[in-house]
């Protein structure tokens, strides 16, 4: 004899696919929230032991370029635009990770009340 299972022979009652709506609702708005939140906010990197500093926002927008006097050597322009590089890069990383991070808290810890019920 065959089973009956509801939605698609999986076995899920309507009030459990109710549930799993409500929940999956609860999700997109916090990760909405937390999207805004990040692009609020404002990361820097730094390089040659902090000569050259970046500044970006959460929308991946470099907002500040710093560089020392020091740094800057017309006979050797293309130390201070590695530097420049290495900064932009380790403000890009910081950013990105934070983005993983934050992300990563409403998909893996329960975003959804506890996890997805299977």
């Amino acid at each position: 004899m065959a089973k009956r299972g509801g939605y698609g022979g999986m076995g899920m009652m309507p009030g459990n696919m109710n549930n799993l709506m409500k929940q999956a609702q609860r999700m997109q708005k916090q990760m909405e929230e937390t999207k805004a939140e990040l692009e609020e906010k404002v990361y820097e990197g730094t390089a040659g032991g902090g000569v050259v500093s970046v500044k970006m926002n959460g929308k991946k927008e470099v907002i500040e370029v710093k560089i020392k006097e020091e740094v800057v050597d017309p006979e050797d322009i293309e130390t201070l635009e590695e530097v420049v590089l290495a900064a932009m890069n380790e403000v890009l990383r910081l950013q990105s990770e934070d983005e993983s991070e934050q992300m990563g808290k409403i998909a893996g810890m329960g975003g959804l009340g506890g996890g997805l019920p299977f």
